[in-house]
């Protein structure tokens, strides 16, 4: 079979906050072909590939035109004739024709588009599920999902400054369970909230909307949903997106909805006693990213009974990653393919981590579309965990019913990754 890319087309879709988007189609000689689609964030590292725009008034200046452009006119004829098995060639060639260390020239929305309509090019003219193809015959777990109830900061129009307050179902023994356990910790939330008429709709990821006065209520009606669900802390436990770049800067975090200020000291005092209060099993950039030895402090503290996230931090990069691990900073990762720009540079941040022992959670972007792509490189990567966003809103959906549709192909092998995903420091 001649595995030859023939032809690569790039045009404009829409994503889940109806904003353009950068979609590509690869179709390869032998008629196989696959496709990638762009995903955005809200919150976003200095330090990730640039998601290229247009500016100006057309589309509030989020137009992908220049991306689009790049893809059909430099991409496409670069790599028409190389072997779209060969994803590493591929990603070489395109990280080569950018040559920014940010993927500033092409855009990172250019290059991923094309990395992952490449990889499902690959997997569909190998016969396969992405999943299987990617785990090369090496055994795979179903991933632990990580699932908001409550949006806040970017995500919510910043009615709190926290931005996700998610659940772990930890206590499960299967992927299906524990989305059934999740389903049940969502639903009881938003009874909860309307209970108490603080109900109001869903932020961009799809959990509950806060109306909230304080950073620290959203935990306690977190607690207390997971209770009403009828599930112990050891069943569901809790997970703190913090993204703490979004409201710190040199040492200092402001937090709006309490109008207080705080030294890293004094923030990171704050977090230590909402970990000794809640069931918190992860926390996810504590600090911002311009703060190291506050992050260094918070992981020496509790590292060893949680695991701490680096993600606007580490930026999918391996090279961060090794560093932050020498500087005793983090203990897990977040891996955002459209952060790297490329599959392969995803998949060396993937491996460093493996190397370390650290956690590895494959995540969404709060601008999404139905590409369930992200389900199978969590379980083809083994990487244990997967954060998608909430449990509604379908291109959120999309992802966790992939995840099901994966588990059944496995079959009656299928095992489920629960408390083993997490590092192993937090499992002493």
């Amino acid at each position: 079979m001649n595995t030859g890319i023939r032809k690569i087309i790039g045009r404009r879709i829409w994503d889940s906050r109806g904003r353009p988007t950068v979609e590509v189609d690869v179709e390869l000689v032998s008629g196989a072909w696959g496709r990638g689609i762009a995903p955005a964030g809200a919150s976003r590292g200095s330090n990730e590939a640039i998601d290229l725009r247009d500016g100006g008034s057309a589309f509030a200046g989020f137009g992908v035109q220049r991306a689009l452009q790049n893809v059909n006119e430099i991409i496409a004829p670069a790599l028409t004739g190389m072997d779209a098995l060969d994803q590493e060639a591929v990603d070489a060639r395109l990280i080569a024709l950018d040559g920014t260390p940010n993927k500033s020239h092409l855009g990172g929305n250019a290059t991923i588009a094309t990395s992952m309509a490449v990889l499902n090019a690959a997997a569909a003219a190998a016969g396969m599920p992405l999943w299987r193809y990617l785990a090369g015959g090496q055994p795979v777990r179903m991933p632990l999902p990580e699932i908001q109830i409550f949006g806040g900061g970017a995500h919510a129009g910043r009615r709190i400054d926290i931005q996700d307050f998610l659940v772990m179902p930890l206590g499960a023994q299967s992927f299906d369970e524990a989305l059934c356990m999740v389903a049940d910790v969502y639903r009881a939330a938003g009874d909860l909230m309307e209970s108490l008429g603080r109900r109001a709709g869903v932020a961009d990821e799809g959990g509950w909307w806060p109306d909230f006065t304080s950073n620290e209520e959203p935990l306690e009606l977190l607690t207390r949903s997971i209770e009403l669900a009828g599930y112990r802390h050891d069943q569901v436990a809790i997970s703190l997106d913090i993204a703490a770049s979004e409201f710190g800067r040199n040492g200092r975090y402001k937090l709006a909805v309490e109008n207080r200020e705080y030294d890293t000291g004094e923030w990171l005092e704050q977090m230590y006693e909402w970990l000794k209060r809640y069931p918190i099993v992860s926390v996810e950039d504590p600090v911002a990213e311009d703060d190291p030895e506050g992050m260094r402090a918070f992981t020496a503290a509790v590292g060893d009974s949680a695991q701490v996230i680096g993600d606007d931090f580490l930026v999918s990069n391996a090279d961060r990653v090794n560093a932050a691990a020498v500087a005793g900073q983090c203990n897990a990762v977040l891996l955002k393919p459209n952060q790297a720009g490329t599959i392969t540079e995803t998949r060396r941040t993937m491996e460093a981590a493996k190397a370390l022992g650290w956690g590895m959670v494959v995540s969404a972007r709060s601008g999404e579309s139905e590409d369930t792509m992200i389900a199978h490189l969590a379980t083809g990567w083994n990487t244990g965990q997967l954060k998608v966003g909430s449990f509604a809103r379908s291109e959120r959906m999309a992802k966790w019913n992939e995840g099901l549709r994966i588990e059944e192909q496995i079959g009656s092998s299928a095992s489920f990754a629960g408390w083993s995903a997490l590092p192993q420091r937090s499992l002493a």
